[in-house]
């Protein structure tokens, strides 16, 4: 039996758009015009909530941006949580890809960055609940990506062995954590920084959701 544990953000679900706009909410709240573009800032967006804060601080010309990103951390994840899915699609082909797994007797499950309320809010928006019996999110545990824990938790969740386990992600955070936990990792080359992934020497890469079995099946060979 193998064990498939998806990213979020970047990875099932293209959440940049909603990420962005949450960000110049926060912006707005403490006083400062939009400094995020939807489109181009998609991978600072994917990197998370003090990521995008940081770069605005940089853009305005703040000189802690650490500072800002404490003051405006808060505000940016209420008003995440109010329109968590305004923007937000699910990538082609990944829902199909996932019950395709689940048919074939596969335990999926989700490790994000994000945090678990969050997480859980929008799987549950987008009526994925039931496809992943096991989520870990940023705050589940005293760690968070990439340190090996959380995904070997979700591991154990679900049941399932990190002898015949893959992550599925999209950034380096995704191939540290895989690596932490001495697993192999399937990045997938969609997300904004394209097939650049391959310079993170994953085991496989992912160009779209309906060569998922072939390439794990390859890792896992």
């Amino acid at each position: 039996m193998r064990t498939v544990v998806f990213d979020l953000d970047g990875t099932l679900a293209d959440t940049a758009g909603d990420l962005i706009a949450s960000a110049n909410a926060a912006l707005a709240e403490m006083g400062h015009p939009p400094q995020l573009v939807m489109g181009s800032d998609d991978a600072t967006a994917f990197a998370g909530g003090r990521a995008m804060l940081r770069l605005a601080a940089e853009r305005m010309g703040h000189a802690d941006g650490e500072a800002l990103a404490d003051a405006g951390y808060q505000a940016l994840l209420d008003a995440y949580g109010r329109d968590i899915n305004v923007h937000t699609t699910l990538y082609d082909g990944a829902v199909a890809a996932v019950d395709r797994l689940r048919a074939r007797g596969d335990l999926v499950g989700i490790c994000t960055n994000k945090p678990e309320g969050l997480a859980v809010e929008l799987i549950a928006r987008l009526g994925l609940t039931e496809h992943f019996p096991a989520l870990i999110g940023a705050d589940t545990l005293s760690t968070r990506k990439p340190f090996a824990e959380p995904l070997l938790e979700t591991i154990t969740r679900l049941g399932g062995s990190r002898d015949n386990a893959v992550l599925v992600g999209d950034t380096i955070t995704d191939r540290k954590t895989a690596a932490a936990a001495g697993i192999p990792c399937i990045l997938v080359t969609f997300g904004p920084t394209g097939r650049a992934v391959e310079d993170l020497n994953p085991e496989g890469l992912l160009d779209h959701y309906d060569d998922l079995e072939r390439v794990i099946a390859e890792v896992l060979a």
